[in-house]
């Protein structure tokens, strides 16, 4: 028997309070009011960035395009500094002027009267008294010796291979390329260069392959000077800059790991070959090739990439084998079927591969 109780009613004037969970009698269940304790933030809309849009002319707004970069300034040297040949004498006129100072020496000191007997007697002169050293005889030796200063002192030799960079005060005055004796005015300042076909093999400099890992390359560069006015007083030195260009070069081309590829390394050296070029000929260099012969891992990553070229190494190692296991084991079992030596139900082919597979892998790890 079952009994329903009325509920007890309320005195008038009492204020019942809302109930924001009610009973299981009732579906009304606001319970995500309990966490609204802050408004809800408004969401932002961002609009498409837009230039140029016209309203009331039916011109679609067209989207912002970033500005394009400006090219690189290349390297630039004075423009009027260009080799150009200088002006030399053969050495032969050198060697007439020294031996006309001596021989004005000579006559300077008989005049004078201070010629030894024996030199008057080799030179077989009359025998003279002499006016003693006065201010002609003075003037005499002075002449002399600056003609044979000038002679002997303007002689040098020119070498295959080898040029002169003259400048007097430090203006550049040309160059001498020309081989054998030469006079050249002593007054000037002499530079020599080599102009010959040169190599040099870089020490270990960094760079980075595709993916940035860091790498030691060393670089072989073929080159030679051809401009040597630009070479020489274009820069304080030619070589270290060719060395930096070579170091920025490698910095920003990526080269191949080891072991990539012929193809790959030689498509590095091409495009190093066309940076350094460009960048050294500025400078009166001309650079042939940038070939890297020597590429390695970084210290601090060739641990890494020794361990990881390993494991790679040995999945390659067990994927090959694996192979090899289920090529033979599938030989095997079809022979088998297709002579018909034995005859297999689906249960008894399983169980055949299974230790087929063991033998053969077993076989395998023996050999090795």
């Amino acid at each position: 028997m079952h009994t329903t109780t009325s509920p007890t009613p309320e005195p008038e004037g009492t204020t019942r309070p809302t109930r924001l969970i009610q009973n299981e009698a009732t579906t009304e269940i606001p319970v995500h009011l309990l966490f609204r304790d802050e408004p809800e933030p408004r969401s932002v809309q961002l609009a498409p960035a837009v230039v140029g849009s016209r309203a009331g002319t039916g011109e679609q707004p067209r989207l912002r395009r970033p500005a394009p970069l400006e090219p690189r300034p290349a390297a630039q040297v004075d423009p009027g500094l260009v080799e150009r040949p200088a002006r030399v004498l053969p050495g032969v006129l050198g060697v007439f002027a020294g031996a006309c100072g001596v021989a004005g020496c000579a006559a300077a000191s008989w005049w004078a009267g201070t010629l030894p007997r024996v030199a008057e007697r080799a030179l077989r002169l009359p025998e003279f008294a002499g006016a003693g050293l006065g201010p002609a005889q003075w003037a005499a030796y002075a002449g002399a010796g600056t003609l044979g200063l000038f002679g002997f002192g303007g002689l040098a030799r020119g070498r295959t291979g080898r040029a002169w960079v003259l400048g007097l005060f430090g203006r550049y005055r040309g160059t001498v390329r020309r081989t054998g004796l030469l006079w050249v005015n002593p007054l000037l300042l002499r530079r020599r260069v080599d102009v010959r076909l040169r190599h040099w093999r870089s020490e270990p400099m960094p760079a980075a392959d595709g993916s940035g890992v860091a790498l030691r390359v060393v670089a072989l560069v073929v080159w030679r000077v051809r401009d040597t006015a630009r070479a020489t007083l274009g820069v304080e030195d030619h070589e270290t800059y060719l060395r930096e260009c070579v170091e920025a070069a490698l910095a920003r081309i990526p080269v191949e790991t080891p072991g990539a590829g012929r193809g790959s390394v030689e498509a590095a050296g091409e495009a190093l070959s066309r940076l350094v070029a460009r960048e050294a000929g500025a400078i009166g260099l001309e650079v042939f090739s940038v070939q890297p012969v020597r590429i390695e891992y970084a210290p601090e990553v060739a641990a890494a990439m020794h361990r990881r070229r390993i494991a790679a190494l040995d999945a390659q190692h067990r994927a090959t084998v694996l192979t090899s296991v289920v090529d033979s084991v599938e030989d095997t079992v079809t022979r088998l079927t297709m002579r018909g030596l034995v005859e297999l139900d689906d249960y008894e082919r399983k169980a055949l591969v299974k230790d087929l597979t063991v033998a053969f892998c077993a076989g395998r790890q023996e050999q090795t």
